[in-house]
């Protein structure tokens, strides 16, 4: 059979698999504007789970003392329980106002000018927290972990839709992993300088919490270099030469022409499309389903319990029975597995597919939570107890990792 004839009957996926070209690495414009938006992004919401851990005992001295000073009676252990939960806890409560109000901002101001005007609620936290020593009012630490949580929802609402609208199509499906990965190494960020041998003496917390300005520095000076998102200068705004420019900076010549005729075409679909409510897309038989899958998944990722591992791991380690000197080093250790295990999991994505890696993640995570329960019930029994509390933590650490954790955040974007 003649050549010319051969080719043209060959099965097509193998006709695709030839003809199509490997993309090639993302240049160094487009890595560093990922990593700016993400150290201000993603990098904080992780970092700020982790580090109100290690000085937990001397945030609640601190409460007794001040309780002491103005009421001339200790504080009750109801009570200090309470302040230190609001402490601990409001913190998602500014999740959730900030990520409400980001998708608002993100068309006002942009998404990279919402992830540097949100910043002011780094800085405005920062202080807070850092005053609140000095001043003798623990009510400043409540506040500032509010305002910290809301720039932590707007960063978690604006860096995956910016990574996602700066990317090669080639590599959306990698920049969304930057986002579980850079919320790990937040994770363990943390926990390292919690340490006692860095900031986790009891009168250096008012500092360790105030750390947090310092990612927002970052961010500050090095975003503004990159340009804003080439999808919202098109669409929202109509700049074609902006559009045009800020895809050269990030892709180079020679990608940025077939990227800018995509966005072009979703610009020209969207001229009749009528933007719709979230409970108007719950009527949509279209749509219904991939929402409401959606829905179901971010929720099962806040509300499997690795948060309050990671706000509490302190105090629960302490009730496993780990001695109180180790402790610091096996929540670090609960960090550097989880960060392991994102960074991991873009490879077994590929091979295992994402439904099997949900399914089982949760089904080990399930697993390891009944497997908790009995060590902790029978830890004065035997010394190995303890320990077998632990490995059950860090097996539900890597399950989440594994999953969970990663997967979510690619099916959402």
């Amino acid at each position: 059979m003649p050549k010319e004839f051969a080719d043209e009957y060959q099965p097509l996926l193998i006709k695709e698999t030839k003809d199509k070209k490997r993309p090639k690495f993302p240049n160094k414009s487009l890595l560093l504007a990922a990593c700016a938006a993400c150290i201000g992004g993603t990098f904080q919401c992780g970092y700020n789970i982790s580090i109100i851990n290690a000085p937990t005992t001397h945030v609640q001295n601190f409460i007794n003392q001040t309780w002491r000073e103005r009421y001339q009676t200790d504080i009750s252990a109801d009570v200090l329980t309470l302040l230190w939960s609001t402490i601990v806890s409001i913190f998602t409560i500014g999740g959730l106002l900030g990520v409400t109000v980001g998708g608002t901002l993100s068309v006002k101001l942009g998404r990279k000018g919402t992830l540097l005007a949100s910043n002011i609620f780094s800085l405005m936290a920062a202080l807070l927290m850092g005053l609140s020593y000095p001043t003798g009012l623990f009510e400043l630490l409540i506040i500032g972990r509010l305002l910290i949580g809301i720039y932590a929802g707007i960063g978690l609402c604006i860096q995956p839709q910016y990574l996602g609208e700066i990317a090669p199509t080639a590599f959306r499906g990698a920049m969304g992993m930057g986002t579980s990965i850079f919320i790990t190494v937040g994770i363990l960020t943390g926990q390292v300088i919690g340490l006692k041998e860095l900031l986790g003496k009891e009168e250096h917390w008012p500092i360790l919490l105030s750390t947090t300005c310092i990612p927002a520095l970052l961010q500050l000076l090095i975003l503004p270099w990159f340009p804003e998102s080439p999808r919202y200068l098109l669409i929202d705004k109509g700049d074609d030469e902006g559009c045009k420019k800020a895809l050269k900076q990030l892709h180079g010549k020679a990608g940025c022409d077939g990227e800018w005729a995509d966005i072009e075409k979703e610009k020209n679909y969207l001229v009749d499309f009528q933007a719709k409510k979230p409970w108007e897309l719950l009527t949509d038989r279209s749509v219904r389903r991939q929402l409401l899958t959606v829905l179901l998944l971010n929720a099962a990722q806040q509300l499997n319990g690795i948060n309050a591992i990671y706000f509490y791991a302190d105090y629960l380690f302490r009730q496993s029975g780990i001695p109180a000197d180790k402790i610091p080093y096996v929540t670090v250790g609960t960090g550097a597995c989880e960060c392991i295990t994102a960074l991991t999991c873009g490879m077994l994505i590929d091979r295992l597919g994402r439904k099997v890696l949900i399914t089982g993640g949760y089904t080990l995570m399930s697993i390891c939570c009944i497997l908790f329960s009995g060590p902790l019930s029978f830890q004065d029994a035997s010394p190995v107890f303890p320990y077998m509390s632990m490995v059950c933590v860090f097996a539900f650490i890597l399950s989440f990792g594994l999953g969970p954790a990663g997967v979510t955040n690619i099916l959402t974007t």
